[in-house]
């Protein structure tokens, strides 16, 4: 891809260097990183197939939205036709992440104004993802991702995709995601290190349990690691 047609898919480069080092950085300790935490989801699948996960955070400005889209990345880089939902109503992110037309997505498709496989949108920097986003903010998010529609589109992608990654709003502020997450196969935790109060890190978790979800893990953003590199992210998977 050419810097002319790269400047107009990505209508921020400079937004899209930043978050998504995956895919520019592919060799970079951060996107190495993505790639194990990419292999620690695929053996958590060894006893049970793992095709719909869904990212959330305690609260805003975690970093889930960033952590989601370089995990897709990750992997459609290894093969996987990969699906990346924009599933937060309230405060979506990933069409400007990928300088997608927003008002080609989920809601638009839910309310019968669009139909799914014109609302699905093609990344072309990287083969094998595709993305979509969130539609226009509808008033009832909550009631839209409970719906009948909702769990029947679901299931159509998951049946047209390898993987299908949910970014779900956090859990603590609305209960969209408590909402999402038992129709999934498995649920990431995104926090921030450097300002997530302990107890709130615990309110969320114990949300999540509480809906009865396969909780894979949490993702730990803002860790400073001790050597050459600083606030990369650090990560670990549980079943606990």
């Amino acid at each position: 891809m050419n810097k002319a047609s790269h400047r107009k898919r990505f209508h921020n480069p400079q937004e899209f260097t930043g978050r998504l080092i995956t895919h520019l950085s592919p060799r970079s300790a951060v996107s190495e990183a993505y790639r194990t935490l990419r292999t620690n989801i695929q053996f958590g699948a060894l006893d049970r197939a793992i095709k719909t996960i869904m990212v959330t955070s305690a609260g805003p400005g975690e970093g889930k939205s960033t952590t989601i889209a370089n995990l897709a990345i990750a992997f459609a880089q290894a093969g996987h036709k990969c699906l990346l939902i924009d599933a937060d109503l309230r405060r979506p992110v990933l069409h400007k992440v990928f300088g997608l037309d927003q008002r080609r997505g989920l809601s638009a498709v839910l309310v019968g104004k669009v139909e799914l496989a014109e609302a699905i949108q093609s990344v072309k920097a990287v083969p094998g993802l595709q993305v979509l986003p969130s539609g226009p903010l509808p008033p009832n998010p909550a009631e839209m991702l409970g719906s009948k529609q909702w769990q029947g589109l679901l299931q159509e992608m998951r049946e047209s995709f390898d993987l299908v990654l949910i970014d779900a709003p956090p859990v603590i502020a609305v209960a969209d995601a408590s909402i999402l997450a038992p129709q999934t196969d498995g649920v990431i935790l995104v926090l921030d290190a450097g300002s997530v109060p302990r107890q709130a890190a615990q309110q969320a978790k114990d949300q999540l349990d509480k809906v009865s979800t396969r909780f894979l893990g949490a993702v730990l953003n803002n860790v400073r690691v001790e050597d050459d590199y600083q606030y990369y992210y650090y990560y670990y998977t549980s079943n606990d």
